[in-house]
C-alpha cells in the first residue's frame, strides 16, 4: 500500500503541476493494482471533469470512491459541482443531504453549491437561505466575501421588474 501510496502523492504532484497526462497515468495505475482505491478514483474523476469535460467518466470515478468509502469527503463536492456545471438540479440535493452528514466535509461549499442551485433557478430566497448557511459554516475570510457577495447578487435579482 506505501508504494501506491507514493505513486498517488506523485499523481497529486503532477495535478499541481498542471501535468495532467502523467497524473492521469499515475492514477489509471493504482487502479489497475488497487481497483477500491479511493483517492485515485476521486482524482482521476477530477481530471475527467476539468480537463478532459468527459462527465459520465468523471461520475463513475466520484460514484465509485463514495461507494467504497462514503466517509472520503472529496467527491461529495466534486459531484455536486458537476451536477451544477451540468444543470442537473434534481441530483444535486440527495448528494448533498448525504454530504452534510459526513465528517470532513467542508459544509460551507455544500451550502453554496446548493445556493448556487436555487439561484440558477429563479429561486433566490432558497439561495439566500442556502448562502447564509455557507457563511455560518465558512472559516475562510475571502470565502466568506464571496458567499456574502452571492447574497447581494440574489437579492439583486430578485427586485428586478421584468
Amino acid at each position: 500500500m506505501i508504494h501506491l501510496e507514493d505513486i498517488y502523492l506523485e499523481a497529486e504532484e503532477a495535478i499541481r503541476n498542471t501535468n495532467y497526462v502523467h497524473a492521469k497515468q499515475l492514477l489509471e495505475s493504482i487502479i489497475n493494482e488497487e481497483p477500491d482505491y479511493v483517492p485515485a478514483h476521486n482524482s482521476l474523476g477530477w481530471i475527467y471533469r476539468t480537463q478532459l469535460d468527459d462527465y459520465e467518466r468523471a461520475k463513475n470515478h466520484f460514484f465509485k470512491a463514495l461507494k467504497t468509502n462514503k466517509y472520503y469527503p472529496h467527491p461529495y463536492s466534486n459531484l455536486i459541482i458537476l451536477y451544477t456545471n451540468l444543470e442537473e438540479w434534481s441530483k444535486i440535493r440527495p448528494i448533498a443531504d448525504q454530504a452534510l452528514h459526513i465528517p470532513l466535509v467542508d459544509k460551507s461549499v455544500i451550502y453554496y453549491r446548493l445556493g448556487i442551485a436555487e439561484e440558477f433557478q429563479l429561486n433566490y430566497d432558497e439561495a439566500i437561505m442556502f448562502y447564509k448557511k455557507a457563511i455560518q459554516r465558512c472559516l475562510n475570510f475571502d470565502t466568506l466575501e464571496d458567499y456574502k457577495k452571492a447574497i447581494e447578487s440574489c437579492e439583486y435579482k430578485r427586485n428586478l421588474q421584468l
